[in-house]
């Protein structure tokens, strides 16, 4: 997602506007599920040497967008409803719609548990919201040993409104897990994932507002920018995280059927 592929940038209009015309669009795209209001659409070939990007889409009703758009800012929530993280955290603010954070999930044995360190930047437009990330490079946040440092080549969220007290999500990703699995695993693998987890998402938009009233009710620092305490960050202390560049785990004594009982969510 980086432009030119090396400099770390805070995404535009234009780069929020190409993601939306991606999420919509079906040109190019292939559908894999559809089922119970959840569609999975990927692009590229599941036998491909690369990974693909893999688009999914629900209806979300009883659960207005801006509920939903809280539910994917609120790490404190997101501990109560995905049980796959081990961790997640903010590093620090680079301006008042961009941050970098950390998240850590669980892989199921004997694959590694597997990291990312990602800038993050989001962009409410009337109704409608968009949350994008692409993985970075953070002198303090290097590699570690026992993890797999996982690399989001471009993921995010557009929550549409969709009638009064409804809303469509949508979750578009492209990411590299490292390790050695063959990319075709890893493909097949996000098809069988996203419906699940866009489910858990849904889910924790119906149980949100009941939690948010008894867990300090006007804390939203993605919506009120004055509450962030983060410390800045410059884009100079951060590089673009190529995949290439990350050491290879050997992982590939892995049988596939293991890997269906993940349901990540990046």
């Amino acid at each position: 997602m980086s432009r030119g592929g090396e400099v770390v940038y805070i995404p535009d209009d234009s780069d929020f506007s190409s993601f939306r015309d991606q999420c919509e669009s079906l040109e190019g795209w292939h559908c894999r599920y559809n089922k119970a209001g959840v569609t999975v659409w990927s692009q590229g070939q599941e036998e491909s040497c690369t990974v693909q990007k893999i688009k999914t889409r629900i209806s979300c009703k009883d659960v207005p967008a801006e509920t939903l758009y809280d539910v994917l800012h609120d790490t404190r929530y997101r501990k109560k409803w995905d049980s796959n993280m081990i961790e997640t955290y903010d590093i620090g603010r680079l301006t008042v719609n961009a941050d970098v954070g950390y998240y850590s999930w669980k892989c199921p044995s004997p694959l590694k548990n597997r990291d990312f360190v990602t800038l993050r930047s989001w962009l409410p437009l009337g109704n409608d919201y968009m949350i994008i990330n692409y993985s970075v490079k953070h002198p303090k946040y290097p590699p570690r040993k026992d993890f797999v440092r996982a690399v989001s080549l471009q993921t995010g969220y557009l929550i549409k409104a969709n009638g009064d007290g409804a809303c469509i999500l949508y979750y578009l990703t492209q990411v590299d897990p490292r390790g050695s699995l063959p990319k075709w695993v890893v493909n097949r693998v996000s098809q069988f994932v996203a419906p699940k987890a866009m489910k858990k998402i849904y889910k924790a938009g119906l149980k949100y507002p009941e939690w948010k009233r008894r867990h300090d009710p006007g804390y939203k620092p993605w919506v009120y920018p004055e509450q962030n305490t983060l410390p800045s960050v410059s884009l100079a202390e951060l590089s673009v995280q190529h995949a290439d560049s990350l050491e290879n785990i050997d992982e590939t004594g892995l049988p596939e059927d293991h890997l269906s009982t993940s349901d990540h969510e990046a």
